[in-house]
């Protein structure tokens, strides 16, 4: 049957069409044009030359990059999902309904500040004089080397994400029934066994979505690679800095960019496949 299109529909479709084509898609055109420009004297031409893409593509620091930011992405992901499944279980049905709502203001609490702020506030824990090793140092252990490392940027990640995937999670477990949990308790079903067979499998699109969101953030992050991993070795998103200075380069930077573009919509797509995709398939 032939869908009609009507003046209701219109008035709430048409406010997003214009949203994605002016924010997303034109800004998206524009980058993959300007990809193929060329830098002369320190100025940009506009060409359609693939120099850039087979200058970038061929480069070995830019391989190490791509998969140090994709590793990094990964390995906060499954870390940020892990801390954050306790917590927001615990939330869901554990607390009562006034105790959630608590919760979940302190949830949102931490991004009524900055983020860089909450960064720089880490630096004075993590350093080499910081309050850690202070810590440790009356236990008689340490220091150690916690900023400018790949922990200190994990932590910088956690940071960034922790809390959004605990709200994720926990909006996608409040909503998994009841009955099935006690379905399987009926059927002798231990605690473990009915998380790891009812729980997780009933709101696995939320924790899916959640880890999602993490992978998305990290991946392109640039505030805590730089403040709290010291930014070298690099990744993509310092990589696409170091690249703008080097030369006025911006159609090689564009090209990093689009690649981490490709990687997030293809990273996405496959986690929405697999979320709604039903058991057995």
């Amino acid at each position: 049957m032939r869908k009609s299109i009507t003046l209701y529909g219109l008035t709430f479709s048409v406010p997003l069409l214009v949203w994605q084509l002016t924010f997303f898609l034109a800004p998206l055109i524009f980058l993959m044009a300007l990809s193929f420009w060329t830098v002369r004297n320190f100025r940009m031409e506009p060409a359609f030359v693939f120099t850039n893409w087979t200058y970038v593509l061929s480069r070995g620091v830019f391989w190490e990059a791509y998969l140090r930011t994709l590793g990094l992405a990964v390995t906060s992901a499954a870390i940020t999902s892990a801390i954050a499944f306790p917590c927001a279980y615990a939330v869901a049905f554990k607390l009562s309904e006034q105790a959630r709502r608590c919760v979940v203001f302190l949830m949102v609490l931490p991004f009524f500040t900055s983020y860089l702020v909450r960064i720089y506030s880490w630096q004075i824990f993590l350093s080499d004089n910081g309050i850690f090793n202070a810590l440790f140092a009356k236990a008689g252990i340490g220091p150690f080397g916690m900023l400018n490392s790949v922990f200190g940027q994990l932590v910088g990640y956690l940071t960034l994400s922790l809390p959004l995937v605990i709200l994720l999670q926990l909006f996608s477990l409040v909503f998994v029934d009841r009955t099935l949990i006690e379905a399987a308790h009926n059927l002798r079903c231990g605690r473990l066994r009915t998380v790891v067979e009812v729980v997780i499998p009933a709101a696995k699109v939320g924790l899916v979505i959640a880890a999602l969101f993490c992978f998305i953030l990290t991946f392109g992050d640039f505030v805590s690679p730089l403040y709290l991993g010291g930014g070298d070795p690099p990744t993509l998103s310092i990589l696409i800095t170091d690249t703008t200075k080097s030369g006025q380069q911006w159609p090689r930077a564009a090209v990093i960019a689009l690649v981490m573009i490709a990687t997030l919509l293809a990273v996405a797509f496959a986690a929405v496949r697999f979320a709604y995709r039903e058991r057995g398939q």
